[in-house]
């Protein structure tokens, strides 16, 4: 298998003023953001929808090679807990196809109240699959879903790995081998904490060790700032071997 694309980046593209100087001065955020890091996972989306066209702009700010995580919305999988959300998710999928041949994968985070049931996981995963053929990631917070394991081969869905660990299969990535994700969140205190060199260095090496189409490394830790300058420190070191 050739050397897979490694996407690096943060769980949204502000940048901030510590690190301004380290990005092109022109531009909106995006393009400069985009310009240093290869990849974004769009959190916004989790929150609110946006408009195709907007989408379709964001896509043209980018360089050819750049791709967008699209996190999909919490009305699918907070509010109605992946039940009866086809008219949700074909709307968010008609939304988001504008990013073209740039958006990369859809990310489904699900909160830690929700607990694996079989049958409303495959429901779930059936209808996503007939309008989605992108890499689909998983990230479940309940124990419960290390019963899924099955399904995510079935439906082809990766299940990503995460620090802080949610749950006791997460530490690594698992099902579908075309891309392999990791949601880093800050550790020891989630969203803030920076990772250090020591951390990175090893991250470095295991990525490069991966085998997979492609590999994520998303920051989550942006509340104090960290994500980026993580995010930059990593890319720095795999450009470096």
């Amino acid at each position: 298998m050739s050397h897979p694309r490694i996407y690096i980046g943060c769980a949204g593209w502000s940048i901030g003023r510590d690190f301004a100087a380290q990005f092109p001065a022109q531009g909106t955020h995006l393009q400069r953001y985009a310009l240093r890091l290869t990849g974004v996972e769009l959190n916004s989306s989790f929150y609110r929808p946006h408009r195709r066209t907007t989408y379709e702009r964001w896509a043209q700010s980018v360089p050819q090679d750049f791709r967008f995580s699209v996190k999909i919305p919490k009305r699918i999988t907070h509010d109605l807990r992946l039940v009866g959300c086809e008219a949700e998710l074909e709307i968010f999928m008609e939304q988001c196809s504008g990013l073209g041949e740039r958006l990369r994968c859809l990310l489904v985070q699900l909160p830690p109240s929700l607990v694996y049931e079989k049958t409303v996981t495959e429901q779930f995963f059936s209808i996503l699959r007939e309008r989605c053929t992108q890499p689909v990631v998983l990230e479940p917070r309940h124990e419960s879903w290390v019963n899924a394991k099955q399904l995510l081969t079935i439906y082809e869905i990766t299940q990503a790995a995460v620090d802080p660990s949610r749950i006791s299969t997460d530490r690594t990535p698992q099902g579908a081998s075309v891309v392999k994700y990791w949601r880093l969140h800050g550790s020891p205190r989630i969203y803030h904490s920076p990772y250090g060199p020591d951390y990175l260095e090893t991250l470095a090496t295991q990525l490069q060790a991966v085998q997979a189409e492609s590999l994520w490394c998303i920051f989550d830790n942006t509340a104090s700032g960290a994500a980026l300058a993580d995010a930059l420190a990593l890319s720095g070191l795999l450009d470096g071997k």
